[in-house]
């Protein structure tokens, strides 16, 4: 199989566009990530795949407190850091010690 440098070429060149249009893409995601205060906000996809646990799971540390969280027209959000320190505290030397429903 053999492909003629001019074909090859206008390959390339429209692979290299398709890459531009992507990094043009994820630049406006990044821009569209909302903040407060500079700190970025997740919602529940984004704390769901960052802990590797269920909604059910993530709903019931909500319900006892365990993660700060506060909604905006109806949609849940948490701030970067308090699920950062949900994490940290979610660990104790260094083995993960996953709440209780009796913990308070």
């Amino acid at each position: 199989m053999n492909i003629e440098r001019t074909e090859f070429l206008h390959w390339m060149d429209q692979i290299m566009k398709r890459f531009d249009i992507l990094a043009g893409d994820l630049e406006i995601r990044e821009k569209k990530r909302l903040s407060i205060d500079g700190e970025e906000l997740l919602d529940n996809q984004d704390v769901l795949q960052m802990l590797k646990i269920t909604y059910r799971a993530l709903q019931r540390y909500r319900t006892l407190g365990k993660i700060n969280y506060f909604t905006v027209s109806g949609k849940i959000f948490y701030k970067s850091s308090d699920v950062q320190q949900f994490i940290r505290e979610s660990y104790h030397g260094g083995k993960y010690r996953p709440f209780k429903d009796n913990e308070g």
